[in-house]
């Protein structure tokens, strides 16, 4: 089952993909919310009712925009340098415990909407990665049980401020700008593919330009271990996001760097979830005159 989180004459809905066309799901059977985050918070049954409402739900007429496919995760944890490759080309050792670092809900984007480059930076990076969406929650979580705990799997693109990411050995600050984390355009339940996700491939392409290209069976913590071990310190929510990191490729590590600008489109693709595109534009806002005393300078990278 594919699901997505749509905007329909402006109101959110929840659809599900059949046969390349979106079915309402939330005008089929209201109690599953309008979008995955209600859907996966409204009981350990909620799958089981939308592939029910599918029956009965009608095709979406003409035009509509995507949202975040889980537009208010609860927590969006990412990991960091989770690539052997990845992490040589940032010039950083390979993780002996996963590296981990936060995205807030407000920074999400959906499928074709604008990712932003802000005027205080032109570093503005792209990232291909898995995300994986819980659907049951809990803590410890045993690794041989941990798969049992996802909803489904989708597409993230961690666009990067870099000089704001390295001015502080926490890359936070850097990877929470506004409008920069795209995230569809579908989730893709788990009985669609592989264990794990593993072994499917990633891409980067801006037009013909492929920037990336990677495999989910790369990563150095895979998914079932990755939730393992973050549930020991956190509780994991239904509607958490887990991005998984990048591959090798990314435009900081080019020489010479290679960041998104203006009129571009970003690609990323995974192999059987999907392609999650983002147009490039500036964000029409004056830069504060705070930033120049700011000591940014280029250098590392996720």
């Amino acid at each position: 089952m594919r699901l997505a989180s749509l905007l329909v004459d402006d109101q959110p809905v929840l659809a599900a993909l059949v046969d390349g066309k979106y079915r309402n799901l939330s005008a089929a059977d209201p109690s599953l919310g309008t979008d995955l985050s209600a859907l996966l918070s409204s009981g350990a049954d909620a799958m089981d009712r939308a592939r029910a409402a599918l029956g009965s739900a009608e095709v979406i007429p003409g035009s509509f925009r995507y949202r975040p496919v889980v537009p208010n995760p609860p927590a969006f944890y990412c990991l960091g340098l989770n690539d052997v490759d990845h992490a040589a080309e940032a010039k950083l050792p390979v993780p002996e415990f996963p590296v981990i670092f936060t995205r807030l809900p407000s920074t999400l984007i959906g499928h074709r909407e604008p990712m932003l480059r802000p005027p205080e930076s032109h570093m503005l990076d792209y990232e291909v990665e898995l995300a994986v969406v819980i659907g049951t929650g809990g803590r410890r979580i045993p690794q041989e049980r941990a798969l049992e705990h996802v909803a489904g799997y989708t597409v993230f693109n961690d666009g990067s401020i870099r000089d704001w990411q390295v001015a502080t050995h926490q890359w936070t600050i850097g990877k929470n700008f506004h409008g920069t984390g795209a995230l569809g355009p579908d989730l893709v339940t788990p009985d669609e593919l592989p264990p794990g996700a593993a072994g499917l491939k990633l891409a980067t392409h801006v037009g013909d330009e492929q920037l990336q290209s990677g495999d989910t069976g790369a990563f150095v913590f895979d998914v079932a271990r990755t939730i393992a071990l973050l549930s020991v310190a956190c509780e994991l929510q239904a509607g958490d996001v887990i991005a998984m990191g990048t591959p090798s490729g990314i435009g900081f590590a080019r020489k010479p760097p290679r960041y998104l600008v203006p009129g571009e489109t970003c690609s990323v693709s995974i192999e059987s979830i999907g392609v999650l595109d983002s147009p490039i534009v500036d964000e029409d806002v004056q830069a504060a005159a705070i930033i120049e005393s700011l000591p940014l300078k280029s250098g590392g990278s996720k």
